[in-house]
């Protein structure tokens, strides 16, 4: 394999404004838009690569978008010099400067990983175990509502195909239970599912789980810590999909063997990109477990990171993905990769397979070389 160095990496900020008006979490968390930045990894070979981190809230996981920002300043000069080939040892190199802020890391994995594909004129799909599905079954959340305008949501984006929808709860466990009621009883052929985002305590998560007992919803994250999320099987035999508690590898043991969990969610800013996401995606496949890969948020760069993890999954295990770029207004690579009627695929061009339009983006806020 040839040589080859990261030569200069630029920082880019701009922000991501939810197309769907507001979106909002359990515990009255909302947003209309949220920062968002890009890194351009730069070779000395000339071959470059984009990467993306966002952020949602600081209040959803222990992360926010200064102190992303600050990381990724703090992290750029340390690969200046280094092969961006190698994932593994970037990794490593990371977390010997940084404990934790995979947010951050996730952006120069993912740039990493669109020049390992240009530099051998392959999408990443191929790198990381080939393209076993070409359709990609897409979810959309349905924001925390009043039960008039979630069904409102639902018919529009019904209408524009989009047949799997997460239905956010996590507030009044009663009142949640009855509007995911009346969500799924109005539109029956859908796939639908509820998420607390970690927003029950023990207890409303065990009212909410026991109003919808009857029902066939799976909820996601009802509590946040693994230990009451294992408890709530005791009184429910609902399936439980965890998301923000699942963080390392020993989470995903104690997701599967303490917590009996029917998924998990595979996010690579969570991770640290799509070196510990594939890492992941494979592990939880050898233990038969079902999963979601997506991101924390982001645009068309996230969008095509996804898509390339979740295309060379199981399509047995993989239970759907989202593109992030179909919740957002701003597309800085032709809104492309880009979902239809409900579906999506990754790219089949080099690395990520798109082209970001430097144009549309302001001044590098820092650069180094």
């Amino acid at each position: 394999m040839t040589a080859m160095k990261i030569s200069a990496i630029e920082l880019y900020e701009y922000d991501l404004t939810y197309s769907h008006g507001t979106y909002v979490m359990s515990k009255g968390r909302s947003a209309k838009q949220q920062p968002s930045n890009l890194v351009r990894v730069i070779t000395d070979s000339g071959i470059e690569g984009w990467g993306e981190a966002a952020t949602l809230s600081g209040n959803y996981l222990p992360v926010f978008a200064g102190s992303t920002r600050a990381a990724l300043r703090e992290l750029a000069p340390l690969l200046i010099g280094q092969d961006p080939r190698k994932s593994t040892h970037l990794q490593r190199l990371m977390s010997s400067v940084l404990m934790g802020q995979a947010n951050a890391k996730n952006a120069f994995d993912v740039a990493c990983w669109d020049i390992f594909g240009k530099s051998v004129d392959l999408p990443i799909s191929a790198l990381i175990g080939g393209v076993l599905s070409t359709e990609l079954p897409i979810f959309e959340a349905v924001p925390l509502s009043s039960t008039e305008e979630s069904l409102d949501y639902v018919s529009k984006r019904s209408a524009e195909g989009i047949m799997r929808y997460q239905i956010k709860i996590g507030d009044d466990p009663v009142k949640d239970a009855a509007r995911a009621r009346a969500i799924v009883k109005a539109f029956p052929d859908i796939f639908f599912f509820v998420d607390a985002n970690a927003g029950y305590t023990l207890l409303e998560a065990q009212i909410a789980m026991r109003a919808l007992e009857d029902t066939n919803l799976y909820v996601e994250q009802p509590c946040r810590d693994i230990a009451d999320c294992a408890m709530l099987r005791k009184i429910s035999g609902l399936p439980i999909v965890l998301d923000e508690a699942i963080l390392t590898h020993a989470d995903l043991y104690r997701a599967k063997y303490e917590v009996s969990a029917a998924a998990v969610n595979i996010k690579l800013g969570r991770l640290g990109g799509i070196t510990p996401a594939v890492a992941m995606r494979n592990a939880a496949q050898d233990l038969g477990m079902h999963f979601c890969i997506e991101d924390v948020w982001g645009g068309d760069v996230t969008a095509a990171a996804v898509s390339h993890v979740a295309a060379s999954a199981f399509p047995e295990n993989l239970m759907h993905t989202s593109f992030f770029n179909d919740w957002t207004n701003e597309h800085v690579a032709g809104y492309q990769p880009r979902s239809r009627n409900g579906r999506g695929a990754a790219p089949t061009g080099p690395g990520l397979g798109i082209t970001v339009d430097r144009s549309l983006l302001s001044a590098p806020v820092a650069s180094f070389s």
